[in-house]
């Protein structure tokens, strides 16, 4: 049985922000790889163990809802579920709320694959049935969490 997963906390860097002390769109972007390697590395399966396996995992796509801006000095947790995994192809969800008011001020999502080192496609379920297994359990844990 796997651990419990905790949640990524992030607290926002000058840097992050506009003019107006708003977080730039972008940066939630990177808050998603940040909390994604997180998830990854508290499954026992980070990418540095995966990359030392010869498996890479690029982004195919991203998507982000924005609902509420994020400041300057603000705390917030993202949490992460898988959406989908086939053995192939993963599809991860984003949950960025603030930590002083759990106000939801973003959603978002990413898909990826998994590669060789020479760019070709692998299947997690054939060709490593130990990582594989982690993968389904972990979405099945989040099936299991309420949304």
């Amino acid at each position: 049985m796997m651990r419990e997963i905790q949640e990524y906390r992030h607290k926002v860097q000058y840097y992050e922000t506009d003019q107006m002390g708003i977080v730039h769109h972008s940066n939630y972007i990177r808050w998603f790889e940040e909390a994604r390697t997180d998830l990854l590395e508290q499954m026992g399966m980070g990418y540095d163990r995966m990359e030392a396996l010869g498996i890479g995992s690029p982004v195919l796509g991203v998507e982000a809802d924005y609902l509420r801006m994020v400041h300057f000095g603000d705390i917030v947790s993202i949490q992460t579920r898988m959406k989908e995994y086939n053995g192939i192809k993963l599809t991860l969800e984003y949950e960025v709320t603030d930590e002083k008011t759990g106000m939801v001020h973003c959603r978002g999502l990413t898909k990826h694959c998994f590669l060789n080192e020479k760019g070709r496609p692998v299947s997690l379920k054939k060709d490593y049935p130990d990582i594989h297994a982690l993968f389904v359990e972990m979405m099945e844990q989040g099936k299991q969490k309420p949304e």
